[in-house]
């Protein structure tokens, strides 16, 4: 079956699909593919944009494992159960892990549709995947630093805009209002979404290399006249990711 091939070649690196974000899977070219409905441990996503299942491809002859699509916590769901793919992942052997995401663009300076590198967070879902037990991992450089400098040089080679920024999650399922995001843009966010955040902590807690790179797919509440909508982020991610999936293929 199709998770035994995922099995036995043995990725060491997956890259974790937001929404609209599908068509980077496109771009890497997909060799098989399983639904997570028949993955132990994983369920379906419920929200437009997010396919739920998993992929392989290869980028430079290395085995590299695709999660599109995942669970947020406004489906009802706790931050460990959210957490689930990461650790398959992990029980599959991946090491690395990069997190995308589409989100709303508070820092001023950006623009809609181009991408966002994330050097922290800012975590206001009020939980983490690591409640139950003394979990007191260091959480000082959940983003790895050496894998930033990758990225940006890879960016810069291809001509294309990668800002750099903190990125802060908020629960969902509603957007912010323009009041949350003054608040967020004064506690340092630069961009604003609904997820990431706790697969970022338990990949670190499971002692995985981390990346975070947003698709900046709307502004935040406030920052322009018109009103906010999951539709309009799903086009943007899928007109855009083809700039992703370059410097995906680059930096892998």
């Amino acid at each position: 079956m199709s998770l035994d091939r995922i099995q036995a070649a043995r990725p060491e690196t997956a890259i974790v699909l937001g929404s609209g974000l599908g068509r980077v899977a496109e771009a890497l070219g997909v060799e098989t593919e399983v639904p997570y409905t028949e993955v132990p441990g994983l369920t379906a996503s419920t929200v437009p944009g997010h396919a739920g299942r998993l992929a392989l491809t290869h980028v430079g002859g290395r085995a590299v494992l695709l999660a599109q699509g995942r669970r947020h916590m406004y489906e009802g769901l706790s931050a460990h159960e959210v957490t689930a793919g990461i650790r398959v992942m992990r029980s599959l052997g991946v090491k690395r892990v990069v997190l995308t995401n589409a989100a709303g663009a508070i820092h001023t300076g950006f623009g809609v549709g181009e991408l966002m590198l994330i050097t922290d967070h800012l975590n206001l879902l009020g939980a983490s995947p690591l409640t139950g037990g003394p979990n007191f991992h260091d959480m000082s450089g959940v983003y790895s630093a050496a894998w930033r400098a990758g990225f940006l040089e890879k960016a810069r080679a291809l001509g294309i805009t990668l800002h750099q920024g903190v990125y802060a999650a908020t629960p969902g399922p509603q957007y912010e209002t323009p009041a949350e995001i003054r608040m967020m843009r004064a506690l340092g966010a630069d961009a604003v979404g609904m997820s990431t955040v706790p697969e970022a902590i338990q990949a670190r807690a499971l002692g995985m290399e981390v990346a975070g790179i947003s698709m900046l797919t709307n502004w935040a509440a406030g920052i322009q006249p018109q009103t906010l909508d999951h539709a309009e982020v799903v086009t943007v991610g899928q007109s855009a990711s083809i700039h992703l999936a370059e410097l995906l293929k680059a930096a892998l």
